[in-house]
């Protein structure tokens, strides 16, 4: 257990952001180490995120395959996406990003959990829901930037391939085992 009085606090001394991209930039810190040594720290700054165990009426989730250029192939995962200026409502955020993303609208949706995903090089914040009695309803609203394919998988078989490594992406990893501790 740590205490904000806790004798590894670097403390900031300055701040300032060294690149913007969308979606994210990239944060330098001027901070002072707890033994006095001044160095910089750069690291990824962006919006809290959310991420959607979708499931349908019959049980199925709503899962995205989508190229990921950082690893070169496309990557099978859950609904996410990161707030904008002004999102004040997470929940409502979660139904945007999963409509947007699969064309898909939940009868309900209720807060999961929350996780630092690499909270060694960003101060991202991903918050995880559970959508419920999800219908396609429309058309993919996607950005200029994402290539989604929707499928619909049934949930032991993705929570297997989350278990066997066949399912690689860490935010359905965390919906999966999340929800199958906490709620099933």
């Amino acid at each position: 257990m740590t205490s904000d009085s806790d004798d590894l606090t670097w403390e900031t001394a300055d701040s300032g952001i060294d690149y913007v991209c969308p979606g994210f930039e990239v944060r330098r810190d001027e901070v002072v180490l707890p033994d006095g040594t001044e160095t910089d720290f750069h690291y990824v700054d962006e919006p809290p995120a959310v991420v959607v165990l979708a499931f349908t009426p019959d049980g199925e989730v709503v899962t995205v395959a989508e190229w990921r250029q950082a690893v070169g192939r496309t990557n099978r995962g859950l609904p996410a996406g990161t707030s904008e200026p002004g999102d004040a409502d997470l929940a409502a955020t979660a139904r945007r990003e999963l409509t947007e993303e699969t064309g898909f609208e939940a009868e309900t949706i209720e807060r999961l959990d929350a996780a630092e995903p690499a909270n060694g090089i960003t101060n991202s914040v991903h918050h995880y829901f559970v959508a419920r009695g999800c219908r396609a309803t429309g058309e993919q609203r996607l950005d200029f930037n994402e290539s989604i394919r929707v499928e619909l998988a049934d949930y032991d078989d993705l929570l297997a391939d989350a278990v066997d490594g066949n399912l690689r992406d860490a935010r359905a990893k965390l919906a999966l085992f999340s929800y199958e501790l906490t709620e099933r």
